[in-house]
């Protein structure tokens, strides 16, 4: 995804811990200017609702599906994404 999004990242590629709170890698993403990605329906909409962005918050709901779907999903939704990112709304929910 990198020819879409070029410098995005995966978490596990940034110097946090594996196991680290989801508060911190709001903080995180927050302080270093990043939007997070996620399949954690219960934690980040909370967090986008109660602080709003940034960061931005891009929810793949319904999580039951292989990587290279996720992958394709996020493609698809490329021109929704761009245009998310340029409003001012925290939160977008994709739906395979």
């Amino acid at each position: 995804m990198s020819d879409l999004f070029p410098d995005s990242v995966h978490l596990f590629d940034l110097p946090l811990r594996r196991d680290v709170h989801d508060e911190v890698i709001w903080s995180y993403a927050k302080q270093h200017g990043f939007d997070i990605i996620t399949t954690d329906g219960d934690d980040y909409p909370p967090l986008a609702r109660r602080f709003g962005p940034p960061p931005k918050v891009i929810l793949l709901e319904s999580w039951r599906y292989p990587s290279n779907v996720a992958v394709e999903l996020i493609r698809r939704n490329a021109i929704r994404i761009a245009e998310f990112a340029a409003n001012k709304n925290g939160l977008l929910i994709l739906r395979t």
